[in-house]
């Protein structure tokens, strides 16, 4: 298997265990990925938050680790990529509002290269309008913005992934194992026990 050149799209509050998991993960198995964060350049870092389900109507949000960007984002070159990893949070809500964010998002829909998204991260995708027929899972509260956006909203168990094409989604952290595992085969990585 060669390494891929993996894109991860971050900014503050988005879920720690969302940036960190994957990330850590994806180097584990020999990939390559390139953190960025528009207005941010690498050596600077994002404070993530930590989401936690604790039986109230929503979850709840404590400030997480600093987490480290590795590349510029105004460097992104979208087709020196082979996939796109967008974790959720509330950093959804501001990547969105980026013109360059949503052309990069574009880039990686048009030329079917693989996309792994996760909870808020379905905000995004339906920003760039790529949901189009597709169904993809998000945290619940995002069930709309895929509807809107034109895609078919998976309800699945928290602990599960679902994979559509080229998409690879999931509500939120609890389907890590699901979720990361259905990316690393729309990347080609095999793990030989």
């Amino acid at each position: 298997m060669a390494a891929k050149n993996i894109l991860m799209l971050v900014g503050d509050f988005g879920e720690d265990y969302e940036i960190m998991v994957p990330y850590q993960a994806l180097l584990a198995v020999g990939h390559q990925v390139h953190a960025v964060c528009p207005d941010k350049k690498a050596g600077d870092f994002v404070t993530t938050a930590i989401h936690d389900f604790e039986g109230h109507q929503t979850y709840t949000e404590k400030t997480g680790h600093r987490f480290t960007l590795t590349h510029d984002f105004e460097r992104v070159a979208p087709a020196s990529y082979d996939a796109l990893l967008i974790p959720g949070g509330r950093a959804p809500e501001y990547l969105r509002l980026n013109a360059k964010v949503l052309d990069i998002v574009r880039h990686f829909a048009q030329e079917k290269k693989p996309i792994a998204v996760i909870c808020h991260g379905a905000q995004i995708l339906a920003a760039a309008k790529v949901l189009e027929g597709m169904r993809c899972s998000a945290y619940p509260a995002c069930r709309p913005e895929v509807e809107l956006a034109g895609g078919h909203y998976a309800e699945i168990e928290v602990t599960a992934a679902i994979t559509d094409g080229n998409l690879v989604s999931a509500p939120a952290w609890p389907a890590h194992p699901a979720w990361i595992a259905q990316f690393l085969s729309l990347l080609g990585t095999r793990i030989v026990l």
